[in-house]
């Protein structure tokens, strides 16, 4: 029973090891002309609705991946610092008492490069791997 119980630990744990490594960094993205330097910290403030400008003081607008996304389940982790159920938590208590809305939620990272590109106030985050020209890179963790 024991040898049966650590095999299927191990299998877990070499899933579990497997599926964190696949993930490439993450990519924080802005539009090219935005100069602002952003640090987790920020980030995480903007996403949070606890800051609504970029350090420069340009208008920022986050957008979110879908939830469930591996992505967003990284970025939720790394950068926020909450679980998607803590967030959730976090944004009805903002939203019921008319504090905050929660960032537009695009279903697909084509859709954030499409957004953060063609909008100056726009930030976003996806897996760096699919980072191109039409934005710029804040931030990778």
């Amino acid at each position: 029973m024991r040898i049966k119980h650590l095999i299927g630990m191990t299998i877990f744990l070499a899933g579990t090891l497997f599926s964190v490594q696949s993930l490439a960094d993450i990519a924080i993205i802005v539009h090219p002309s935005n100069g602002a330097a952003l640090d987790a910290d920020e980030v995480s403030r903007i996403f949070l609705g606890k800051a609504k400008s970029f350090p420069g003081g340009a208008t920022a607008v986050p957008v979110n991946q879908a939830e469930g996304s591996i992505v967003r389940t990284a970025f939720d982790d790394g950068i926020i610092g909450k679980s998607a159920s803590q967030l959730k938590s976090y944004w009805s208590k903002l939203v019921f008492t008319g504090k905050g809305t929660p960032p537009q939620e695009v279903s697909s990272e084509d859709e954030i490069k499409k957004l953060v590109a063609s909008n100056p106030n726009m930030i976003g985050y996806i897996d760096a791997a699919n980072v191109d020209s039409s934005v710029k890179v804040a931030l990778t963790f």
